[in-house]
């Protein structure tokens, strides 16, 4: 592809499309993607969502069917091929990104292409949790559920998610600071889990950590993608694009 512009944001990876068969993971009530070429996978079904959306407060209009359908978010399910998989703040939430990424190598076609929307951690709430790295994504081989390390970070060292704020270098800080009982009630919420999912953030990434990271795993044979592009975080935003394509073997 031509070099990155200057600003790419969600609109214009969607645009890329076109007419392509697509998967879009996670679209929650308020998919990115519609139209007949389009199916989505999520963790719960239609009504689910819109159930756990009403819980929330957070505003929808036209969900969409959801076509797969995994509690735990495993795309093992998935018995087709697609020309793209799209995902927007979801790569980050999966507790074994070698897992996930290989699992969406899978369901592509061989020309396929993975496009991604994650949030640029310099400019969201997990600004001041640092960067991860190729030795995190090793540790995470075999997870199914957040560490308890991922639970606390989220719940108690994260701050506010005002892009703007964050751009001008007004960071907050992490939510224990003002108040010391987040780490606690973090660690209680974990170990009164019994094992079961609490949907966190397990990775930190910009786009050159992201870069760096899949093109570690990619280079040590750990996951069949390789980086296409990684766009430019758009100013006064806090999400950026990235392609990623099916490693011919």
């Amino acid at each position: 592809m031509d070099a990155a512009p200057p600003e790419f944001n969600r609109n214009d990876l969607a645009s890329l499309v076109g007419r392509g068969s697509t998967l879009e993971l996670g679209p929650f009530t308020n998919p990115t993607l519609r139209g007949p070429n389009v199916k989505y996978f999520d963790v719960m079904d239609k009504q689910g969502l819109i159930k756990r959306a009403d819980a929330i407060g957070y505003a929808y209009s036209s969900p969409v069917d959801i076509h797969y359908v995994s509690s735990n978010g495993d795309l093992s399910i998935v018995g087709e091929t697609f020309d793209f998989c799209l995902s927007s703040h979801c790569v980050e939430h999966q507790p074994d990104l070698i897992y996930h990424l290989n699992q969406v190598a899978r369901i592509l076609v061989p020309t396929g292409r993975y496009l991604l929307i994650i949030p640029d951690k310099r400019y969201c709430f997990d600004h001041f949790i640092p960067e991860s790295s190729i030795a995190d994504f090793i540790n995470a081989r075999g997870n199914r559920v957040h560490s308890a390390k991922s639970v606390i970070e989220h719940i108690a060292l994260t701050t506010h998610n005002d892009a703007a704020r964050h751009w001008i270098g007004d960071h907050g800080v992490p939510k224990f600071r003002h108040d010391l009982t987040t780490v606690s009630s973090a660690m209680s919420g974990y170990d009164n889990s019994g094992g079961a999912y609490i949907d966190v953030h397990a990775w930190q990434f910009t786009p050159q950590s992201f870069r760096t990271g899949i093109e570690a795993l990619s280079n040590l044979g750990l996951i069949g993608l390789d980086v296409e592009q990684i766009y430019a975080t758009p100013h006064n935003t806090f999400e950026f694009c990235a392609i990623l394509k099916r490693r011919l073997v």
